[in-house]
Parts: C-alpha cells; structure tokens; sequence
C-alpha cells in the first residue's frame, strides 16, 4: 500500500508539474504584439498557423527513392522544320494571356500587396523568424522563473547468503524546484522520500521510509557575479527588439519589391500595345509601298525595306510577348500562387505625388527613422556589453555554497513522509579559484575589443551608406521626373515630325521608317520613365524610413500626400491593342 501511494504521489506531482504550463501560442502571440506595438510596428499572424507538425511519410526511409532513368529510357522528340513558329508563339501568348482566360483573378496593386503578405513564401519565413526570436526568449525567460522537476527511481537488489538471495526493493522520489538568481548562482529545494522493502522479511521488520527537506545555494562572490549573470536573458530580451524591426523593414522591403514587379508588368505590356500599334503601321506603310512599287512610282529595293521592318517588329513583338509571360509567371510565384493559376493584373487606378525634398534633409529622416540602422546602433552597444562580460572572466573565481536540511526521525522507520525538526543539519563552504590560468579568457577579451572595432566600422560604413542612398532617392525622383518630361515632348516632335513626312508623297521610306522608330522609342521611354517616377518615389519613402505598411500589406500614404487618379483614356489598353491582338504579317 505504502508503495503504491507513493507512486501516485509521484504521478500526481508529475502531473501538476505540466498542467502549470499556459497556452504557449498565447504567450507568444502576447510577447509579439507587446514588442510590435512597442515601435509602432505590424504583428505577424497568429503563431498557431507557423511551425505545425507534419507528416512523417518518409522521414524513416533509409534509401529515399530517385527518380533517375537512364538514356535509353529517355525519349526527344526532334522539332519539324514544318512548325509555324509564329503560330506556336502565339498560342503561348494566348494560354498565358490575362484576357483569354474568362476565369482569372483579378490582381490589382493593392491585391497584390495584400497577396505578398497573404500567400508569399518570403513574407512566412521572415515570419518564422520573427516568432523564432521570440520562442528564444520565452525559453530564456522559462529558465529564469522557478523550474519544478520530479526524478523518481525503482531498484531491487539481491545479496547472497548461505545460498539463498536477500531482495530489497528500493523507491526515491526526488520533487526539486530551482531558481536562478539575478546577480549569479542558483537556489534550490528538494523533498527527497526513500521507501525500502527487505521482500524476505515480513513487512513490520523489512519495510523502512525516510523523508529529507534540503534547501541549498550556490552565489559566485566574483567571477560570474552581477550583470554578466544576466547575459543571456539581457540578449533575447534585444534581440527581440531587433527582430522586430528587421521584420517591420522586411514587410517595406517587400512592398518596395512587390510594387516594383507589379509596375514592370505594366511597362512591359505598354510596351506590347505599343508594338502592336507600330507593327500594324509597318504593314500598312508596307502595303502602301508595294502599291507605290507596283505604280513604279518607287525603285523596288524600297519594298523590301518596308517589308524588313515588318519582319524586325513582328521579332520585337514576339520578344515582349515572351518577356512579359516570364514576369507574369515569376510574378505568380512571389505572391505565393501556383505557376498554372490565370490572373490577370489590372491597371493602376492611382499615382503618387512626388515629394518636395532635399537630399540633406531626406538623409536626416534616414538616420532618425531607419530600423535598420537602429539595430545596428544597439548591436555596437551588445559589443561593449560584451566587453565588460570578458573583463569579469578575468576575476578569480569565489563561490559561496550553502544548504540547510531536516529529515524524518530515525528512530521511526515506518512513520512515511514525516519531518524532524530536532534532526537539521547545515553546510557552508567558501570556495576560491585563483586566476593561474586566463589564457583563453584574455585571448577572448581581445576577440570582445576586435568585434567592439569592427562592429564600430560596420556601423559607420552602414550609417554612410544609408546617408548616401537617401540623398540618391531624392535625385532619383528628380531625375525621373526631368526625363518623363523629355520622354513626353520627344514623342510629340517624333509624331510632328511622322505626320509631316506621311503627308509628303516623295517621302522616302527609310525616313519614315527611321522617324516611326524614333516614337516608338520614345513612347517606349515614357512608359519606362513613368514606371522609374513611382519606383522612385517608393524607393524614397522606404531609404528614409518613411513608408508605412498596413496590417494587410498595403500601402498607407502619409499625411499630405495625395494620390493622382489616373483616368481609364490614358492607360495604354484603352488607345491601342492588348497582349493578344491578332496582327495579320
């Protein structure tokens, strides 16, 4: 009976050891709110949808499978010389076209920010560090609360005499609860019971139990005391902080990114409309000049220059088209969508004004606001930290150790778990280490004063760096400005200067010809330029630590910044053309 209540006692200290645990995701969806909030910053989802565990399908395997035939299993099929290579690069461009699929999604500027965050592989790993720097800290907070721990040990043993075995049976339950302290060493308490049973004897005269209560202790007076004991939890408390600011500059970064695809998809299918556009002209201008040929009003080698260029746009035409399904695909795969999903990307309804600014004062909010470089700061800080660290493990080593304990009365060996307090004993011992040997210590004291320089570098070479990409940012956004303006008026002398040509009748093709690329190019570099003005301006905000990201992963304008609506007659679809316009050579 005695040793049955003593195991469940044990199961039942057991028990209440791990039903003391709260809900972890709990604490960890507390701890990232509370340091997100602290710097003003967006929290990740819920922490129960990171990290849950998956099947082991395979995991066991100790040969995995490959999939590896060899040559003669393998089969190529040789292209025909009979292919129509245009046809079949227009049925690409069709399966992919965004407007031939009547059930793709619909992917407007703020859906695909939103998606980024929502689906985005980047988006969950810089996630999953985040809450990783956060399960760190929860760990080093557990080791620093009061740990319980419950060891309970069965052993029989038998001794021989006179050819027969004495068997006894021995059980320990050991219920101990320690706690660091915050200037060094340790406190521990422990309730140790002892049941043993002769199996031979009879129970009033082989069954004996003993009971202890030990508290002990154990302070460093010099090596290991103060601050340095407090190293580890000081640095998951930081590193938290930091990564929370790496994740708040992640989530910009990847607007910066997302936005700067999305604005290229756009570019590139300008440019489509804009070739198409041009390719119909080419043919037209080259009907015409086998009418003027055939009229003998031209020489004949002018067709054959009409008919070249025909040939050159339907090649340009073709190359975008290629260009634009690869941005396309990619595109899919950054915010987390399969490669097969149809979409279609919408125009953007909206374009942000540029800032009124100088580099000095942009490179100014830069080294205010930059998280980046905030981390950095406190990290030279963590090198002096460390520092003093090295310096104590120099100090010799003087450790007081202490205990005080009562047991059960010796004299009743059956009375279970019962305490003495006539039977208390006590220990205390002082403990000197003299430093004969701190070679390794110095030479890591040394690599502490190497990182504290380097990390000092780092952080001006970083500071500089960031003061120099600031004052860029702005002369980004003038020089974009200063070109989109060129780009505009170059087209208008090219289209003066096409129309005053095509109204001559001796016009010579080559001109015409050389003046039709001329406004290609420039329409072309107008709509680059226009793609390089928004870049710009979301490059600027995210340098000087500016933009600002909503929960949902889109961006919030900032007071006093407007947003241009752009009219449905100025978008390129709404002039001329779509990615699949049928263009008969």
């Amino acid at each position: 009976m005695i040793h049955a209540r003593l195991g469940l006692a044990a199961l039942a200290l057991l028990t209440l050891a791990g039903g003391c645990k709260g809900p972890l995701d709990r604490s960890l969806d507390d701890l990232i709110a509370k340091r997100s909030g602290e710097i003003e910053a967006q929290t990740p989802r819920s922490v129960a949808t990171i990290g849950r565990d998956g099947g082991r399908e395979g995991t066991m395997d100790r040969v995995p499978p490959t999939s590896n035939p060899s040559a003669d299993d393998l089969r190529y099929q040789p292209a025909t010389e009979a292919e129509d290579m245009a046809t079949k690069l227009a049925a690409y461009a069709a399966a992919d076209s965004e407007s031939s699929a009547a059930e793709a999604m619909a992917i407007t500027f703020e859906g695909a920010l939103r998606l980024a965050q929502e689906s985005g592989r980047d988006f969950r790993s810089a996630e999953e560090t985040y809450v990783l720097s956060a399960i760190r800290l929860l760990i080093e907070r557990h080791q620093w609360s009061p740990r319980l721990f419950n060891d309970t040990s069965f052993s029989l043993d038998g001794a021989a005499d006179g050819g027969n075995f004495d068997h006894t049976l021995s059980i320990i339950n050991t219920l101990r609860v320690t706690q660091r302290l915050p200037f060094g060493g340790s406190v521990e308490a422990r309730w140790i019971a002892r049941a043993t049973d002769q199996l031979r004897e009879n129970a009033t005269e082989g069954y004996t139990s003993s009971s202890d209560l030990v508290l002990s202790g154990n302070v460093p007076l010099l090596r290991g005391f103060g601050s340095v004991a407090r190293e580890s939890r000081v640095q998951a408390e930081r590193d938290l902080v930091y990564a929370a600011r790496t994740f708040e500059r992640f989530r910009r970064s990847l607007l910066v990114d997302v936005a700067a695809d999305y604005f290229d998809l756009l570019t590139t299918r300008a440019r489509i409309v804009n070739q198409v556009r041009d390719l119909k002209t080419q043919q037209r201008r080259n009907e015409e000049t086998i009418s003027k040929v055939t009229a003998g009003r031209l020489d004949p080698f002018q067709r054959d220059i009409t008919a070249n260029a025909v040939r050159q746009s339907e090649a340009r035409l073709a190359n975008l088209r290629e260009s634009y399904i690869f941005q396309l695909e990619r595109f899919k795969i950054r915010l987390g969508l399969d490669p097969a999903t149809p979409i279609r990307i919408a125009e953007l309804e909206f374009d942000l004004s540029p800032p009124s600014m100088e580099p000095d004062e942009a490179a100014f909010l830069a080294l205010e606001y930059r998280l980046d470089l905030q981390n950095e700061r406190d990290q030279l800080l963590d090198t002096q930290r460390q520092i003093a660290n090295a310096r104590n493990d120099l100090l010799p080593d003087l450790d007081l150790d202490a205990s005080i304990g009562t047991g059960s009365d010796p004299d009743n060996t059956t009375g279970g778990f019962t305490l003495d307090p006539n039977e208390m004993d006590y220990a205390v011992s002082l403990n000197l280490g003299l430093p004969l040997d701190r070679t390794t210590e110095r030479l890591n004291l040394r690599s502490a004063l190497i990182r504290r320089d380097r990390a000092q570098r780092d952080y001006e070479q970083t500071r500089d760096n960031i003061v120099i990409s600031a004052r860029q940012a702005v002369r980004q956004i003038d020089l974009a400005r200063f070109q989109l303006e060129l780009a505009e008026e170059q087209i208008e002398i090219n289209r003066r200067g096409l129309r005053a040509l095509e109204l001559r009748d001796d016009a010579d093709p080559q001109s015409i010809l050389d003046r039709q690329d001329a406004l290609l190019n420039a329409e072309n570099s107008r709509d680059q330029n226009r793609t390089d003005l928004r870049n710009s301006i979301l490059d600027y905000l995210l340098q000087t630590g500016q933009l600002r990201v909503s929960e949902g992963g889109t961006f919030r304008p900032l007071p006093g910044m407007s947003t241009t609506p752009i009219e449905p007659a100025t978008t390129p679809d709404a002039t001329a053309g779509t990615l699949t316009d049928d263009v008969n050579p």
